[in-house]
């Protein structure tokens, strides 16, 4: 995150108003629900304002693990090494080189499965493909039955976008160098089936869609968390709007970029997964600017974190610096969690109304 000092200061900021600072939660109930991501009550009561705390705390740590599983910051046993832990090796080069944005960046561009001259070419598209989408734009505007249709399709789609273990999405060949053993966690589950669970079942005709004009973050959400919890929702707003209008203009090797079009299109197709939908925006833009690759990436750092491997993170973008794809990360995580208050906060209005 330091890679990106200005949206790091604002994470830290909001991170230790929610673990150390005044809340409806005790300091040790705060860390308990950090560590185990699990609210058990028992036979207490808990007031709308320590749940509205563990709702907070909740999102943030189920999102913060998409971006350290996404960023390949995640040491694993290590099998040979009696109670050794390594990090995560691949074709030779550590996560931690991650952290080197020239190192990492050649070492991707070098191997054999990736091809300079494709990767540029691939770059070139996308950036043809943003200005179209613009130009596009200022011409003629879809109409609201048309962009109805095309977010349906992209939420339909979005069920058969598998996650990064299923092989089918990739050529074998492509994940055979990075089988990554996990940890042992199964002593610390009482029900190891539970996880992320697609919001509708393939096959169903009319799929759940929460429009995000009926309860948004900004005209809803916001002002509930802030009036159960003080200030959080100031802290969160910040931190949203920053990485959402995080730019530093360049893409790659290019430089005075706009990139509002390819941010909108990461943001709103982490909530289109999460059934989501805005009827300002078109979803055929996400389909036009996200290959395939990249949206098993994010299905997979989103829905299921531990899944991720460098291989998924080095297969697309190939052109991109790392630190650009850490962005890519901080908007996946902050959109996720976005999703996650969005629905816990609507279903504490109701229960309130």
């Amino acid at each position: 995150m330091s890679l990106h000092a200005q949206y790091l200061e604002s994470f830290l900021r909001s991170q230790f108003y929610m673990l150390r600072m005044d809340g409806p939660l005790p300091l040790p109930h705060r860390h308990y629900i950090a560590i185990m991501k699990l609210v058990k009550t028992g036979e207490n009561n808990w007031s709308l304002p320590e749940l509205v705390h563990a709702v907070v705390l909740l999102a943030h740590y189920h999102a913060l693990a998409s971006f350290v599983f996404g960023s390949g910051i995640n040491p694993e046993r290590d099998p040979e090494i009696s109670n050794g832990f390594r990090l995560i090796s691949v074709n030779n080069f550590c996560v931690c080189d991650l952290a080197n944005d020239n190192n990492i960046e050649n070492a991707s561009l070098t191997g054999n499965n990736f091809g300079i001259v494709d990767s540029l070419s691939e770059l070139e598209a996308l950036m043809d493909r943003m200005k179209r989408l613009r130009e596009e734009r200022e011409d003629e505007e879809a109409s609201q039955e048309e962009m109805t249709t095309r977010f349906e399709k992209e939420k339909k789609e979005s069920l058969f976008v598998v996650s990064g273990d299923t092989f089918h999405s990739f050529p074998h060949s492509d994940f055979e160098d990075d089988m990554i053993i996990t940890s042992d966690v199964s002593r610390y589950i009482e029900d190891p089936g539970f996880g992320y669970e697609d919001f509708a079942r393939r096959g169903e005709e009319h799929l759940p869609t929460f429009r995000a004009q009926d309860y948004t973050w900004e005209n809803h959400g916001f002002s509930l968390v802030n009036r159960l919890y003080s200030d959080i929702g100031h802290l969160l707003d910040e931190k949203f709007r920053m990485v959402y209008n995080l730019t530093y203009n360049t893409m790659a090797t290019h430089e005075d970029v706009d990139t509002t079009t390819l941010r909108r299109a990461l943001f709103n197709y982490v909530h289109c997964m999460f059934g989501i939908r805005y009827d300002d925006y078109d979803y055929g833009e996400v389909n036009q600017l996200l290959e395939r690759s990249l949206k098993v990436y994010i299905k997979t750092v989103t829905c299921y974190p531990e899944r991720t491997t460098k291989r998924m993170y080095d297969s697309y973008w190939r052109q991109f610096k790392h630190s650009e794809k850490v962005h890519v990360n901080l908007l996946l995580m902050e959109a996720r969690m976005q999703a996650e208050l969005l629905y816990a906060l609507r279903a504490i209005t109701r229960h309130l109304t």
